[in-house]
């Protein structure tokens, strides 16, 4: 983990892509002192916690989770009989989860080192409590994303490509039916990869979606809060940071304003998560 001395920093953007998803406004906030792991948490690392704490995830109890298309056989995509009507590149996969991420006949195989996936937030929240942790909230994951640069796009700046170096694993070619992996990666990348931000901290772009503990909410009021947690209650949490399969054409999220959601108990191949802790946690 890596120790963030907080600060005030400007949440949020006036210059929203998608107004839908409350990006905006830009406002001011104060973080206190906190812990956050440098890296997204990997399949060796939930697999440890599911052994010691014989947990079993909500994509396992309920028999499927959500898989991109594209990363499944022939033979996994046959027993899919469901998709997602906005987004049909999204499969229904019955005995998809974190084990088997593509279902049947698929394992972690070299991918022990990837971002977990297909954890839930409750799942997420389970591994945190595991190991004395809790999930981040937005306004810590955006300031950690943020590092100290104040009004950019993303953790290292404004230009995607700086000096044609590639800082984050997104979507490269066209999206959905061409990834160019130009980036070194089709699907997830082992977690320690690409430059770290100027807080030390990998990956707070891309690769998976990252859970953060707040409540779904798309109205934010501009006067300066400290150390928000977001709303007191919701239907859906928020999740930051996008991932794999994020294109400026369609899912232009891997910047640090950019956010989305999900209902607690949903997974999917491109959805995992780090941990955070306060400041008198030993770590």
């Amino acid at each position: 983990m890596v120790k963030l001395a907080g600060g005030k920093f400007t949440m949020g953007t006036d210059e929203a892509h998608f107004h839908e998803d409350g990006e905006g406004p830009a406002r001011p906030v104060i973080i206190y002192p906190f812990w956050m792991d440098v890296m997204e948490v990997s399949n060796k690392e939930f697999a440890e916690f599911t052994r010691d704490a014989s947990y079993v995830t909500e994509a396992e109890k309920f028999g499927n989770s959500f898989v991109f298309f594209d990363m499944m056989t022939e033979e996994q995509q046959e027993p899919v009989q469901e998709s997602v009507a906005a987004a049909p590149w999204w499969y229904k996969t019955p005995n998809a989860n974190w084990r088997e991420p593509e279902g049947i006949n698929s394992n972690l195989d070299e991918r022990w080192d990837h971002p977990v996936t297909h954890v839930s937030w409750n799942d997420a929240v389970a591994y945190c409590k595991w190991k004395g942790k809790r999930l981040p909230t937005e306004a810590e994951w955006e300031y950690a994303c943020r590092a100290g640069l104040e009004d950019r796009l993303y953790p290292w700046g404004n230009v995607l490509l700086p000096n044609g170096e590639h800082m984050a694993n997104i979507w490269q070619g066209e999206f959905p039916l061409n990834n160019t992996a130009d980036d070194g990666y089709k699907w997830t990348a082992p977690v320690d990869l690409y430059k770290p931000n100027n807080f030390g901290l990998k990956q707070m772009a891309g690769n998976v979606w990252e859970w953060v503990a707040d409540y779904w909410s798309i109205h934010h009021m501009q006067e300066l809060k400290k150390n928000p947690t977001g709303p007191k209650k919701g239907t859906e949490r928020t999740k930051k940071g996008g991932s794999f399969l994020c294109h400026k054409s369609y899912c232009y999220r891997y910047r640090c304003a950019a956010r989305s959601n999900n209902g607690a108990d949903s997974s999917a191949s491109n959805l995992g998560f780090r941990c955070a802790s306060d400041i008198d946690t030993e770590s």
